[in-house]
């Protein structure tokens, strides 16, 4: 008799077929997302420029430009539970401080200067809705992780 569980009962391999195909497309979401993630902060990042204390906002944003970037092409050519888990971090991270800035007055924390601002506009809610979709992809990344084969 074979310790072996039988086909019936394997737990299916999410490599192949239809679950192959989600998480490909789900990771070129995630990317695009993040790509414009790091796009919209080096775009912005020039502006802010003269918001500082030891380092400005400004360079903050190239940061996080620089880190999105890197998030974009792990989740693309590594496709590893680490760089799955970095792409969620950076994208968390700055979904988190993009809302508390917008809502909360932190002031000056250290060497980093006070970046409240209590308004919405277009690069900023895009900025929103981009790293929203990245969290919630990167998310369905790490929760569905491709299976190893039972042998």
């Amino acid at each position: 008799m074979s310790s072996q569980p039988s086909p019936s009962h394997a737990a299916p391999s999410h490599r192949g077929g239809a679950g192959r195909i989600v998480r490909g497309v789900v990771r070129v979401i995630a990317a695009a997302a993040l790509a414009l993630d790091a796009y919209y902060h080096a775009d912005l990042a020039p502006q802010y420029d003269a918001v500082t204390k030891d380092i400005s906002q400004g360079d903050l944003f190239r940061i996080e430009a620089g880190l999105a970037a890197l998030a974009a092409l792990l989740v693309l050519a590594w496709r590893r539970l680490p760089g799955d888990a970095f792409a969620w971090a950076v994208a968390a991270g700055g979904l988190a401080l993009l809302l508390i800035y917008r809502y909360v007055n932190v002031g000056n924390l250290g060497p980093i200067p006070n970046m409240y601002e209590p308004l919405w506009y277009g690069e900023k809610q895009a900025t929103v809705v981009v790293e929203a979709v990245a969290v919630v992809t990167t998310a369905f990344l790490l929760v569905f992780r491709p299976r190893s084969n039972l042998k």
